[in-house]
């Protein structure tokens, strides 16, 4: 503790800082791990008028902008003479833990959606025939379409003229979970 009390007040100030909020973040950690931030312990400040995923004003945010505040205080404090300089620097630190925490949380959303492929996202799609398809439904032939930048090839069939290789055709039904029925365009 001696050393502590040799240091200047500012620099105690941010080792207090980056102190606190390291056990806080330590606890919230452990809190996450074994699921006891799940509902019922939401710690928002404010709404979400932003339309993102989560709060902007939140425990957690402030925690991670506090974290970053000190610890940068703490290693830029000998970095620069001025304390303006310090002070923006920990300030650009802590915004910077921020940002990197709705990083991590965007990618960690990403990975929770359901991107399995739907056949009922190719309807009204333009898409190129693959194999030639027979006239008046009289037989299936192929189609390539990209839904979400992923390519599928899909049975088709048509009620008009057969459709060669090549043309390009427009989905108009779908008529069950492997077939839809195009029209050439």
């Amino acid at each position: 503790m001696e050393w502590f009390n040799t240091l200047d007040p500012v620099l105690q100030m941010y080792w207090i800082i980056a102190g606190v909020t390291s056990f806080v973040f330590v606890i919230q950690m452990i809190m996450t791990f074994i699921g006891m931030d799940a509902e019922g312990m939401d710690a928002d400040l404010g709404g979400d008028a932003s339309g993102m995923p989560f709060q902007f004003f939140s425990l957690r945010n402030l925690v991670n902008f506090l974290l970053g505040f000190g610890w940068g205080g703490v290693c830029f404090y000998d970095t620069f003479e001025s304390q303006t300089w310090v002070a923006g620097s920990a300030l650009l630190t802590g915004l910077a833990f921020v940002l990197l925490f709705f990083f991590i949380v965007t990618q960690f959303l990403r990975l929770g959606r359901d991107n399995t492929f739907q056949i009922s996202e190719t309807l009204g799609q333009t898409a190129n025939v693959y194999l030639v398809i027979p006239e008046n439904k009289s037989g299936r032939g192929k189609i390539q379409i990209s839904v979400r930048g992923a390519y599928h090839e899909i049975d088709a069939l048509t009620e008009g003229d057969s459709i060669p290789t090549g043309d390009i055709v427009r989905v108009e039904q779908v008529i069950d979970n492997e077939t839809v029925l195009v029209v050439k365009i």
